[in-house]
């Protein structure tokens, strides 16, 4: 582990993602969001200030040491029907389960840094950053700890390879989503994650 009182007092994006295991876009996000406090060099690149990591990680330390951990879910879907259908499924999951829900990749990128979901369901179509571009993002860089992805789409399988298809391990679901199926899915991976957590 790194400690942080030997670092220097500005750090490059791909140091600051180490530290906060996040990836190199999600710090970029953090910066432009105003989370995390960075200058530009002459040059064009970002410089992190120590202190401001410093601060995300002694809130992170907070956080997870104020009350039990729960299980965390990140949905990200734009169009309100199916995000209401979403929150409702995913709402009963377990009474230890804190539900998220995004509009588009960008915030999601964002709230993953954050939160460290142990399950994200997204759509594949999005605003701004589609879910192909998500899920290549996401799992580029290594992360501290497993994330379960669950793909609900209205694209066809022939739509799905001609993007270069899904990663593997991901679970994919079509639209128009039957509830009960996405609920056995996600207390399925919930149940492994109340054994692992024993």
């Amino acid at each position: 582990m790194t400690n942080v009182d030997t670092l220097p007092d500005t750090l490059t994006t791909r140091e600051t993602a180490k530290l906060l295991h996040a990836s190199v876009r999600t710090i970029q996000l953090w910066v432009e969001d105003g989370r995390l406090k960075a200058w530009k060099t002459p040059g064009g690149h970002r410089r992190v200030l120590r202190t401001s990591v410093e601060e995300m990680l002694a809130a992170r330390r907070r956080a997870s040491g104020s009350e039990p951990r729960k299980f965390e879910v990140l949905a990200i879907e734009d169009d309100p029907a199916p995000r209401a259908v979403l929150e409702k499924t995913l709402g009963n999951i377990g009474a230890d389960t804190n539900l998220r829900i995004s509009p588009d990749g960008y915030e999601a990128l964002i709230r993953v840094g954050e939160i460290r979901p142990d399950l994200l369901v997204t759509d594949l179509v999005l605003p701004g950053l589609d879910g192909f571009h998500l899920l290549k993002a996401l799992l580029r860089e290594n992360t501290e700890k497993p994330m379960q992805i669950i793909v609900v789409t209205a694209l066809t399988a022939d739509d799905i390879t001609a993007q270069g298809g899904l990663p593997n391990g991901v679970m994919l679901l079509h639209k128009p989503l039957r509830a009960a199926s996405l609920l056995s899915l996600a207390k399925a991976y919930y149940q492994a994650w109340q054994v692992g957590n024993q």
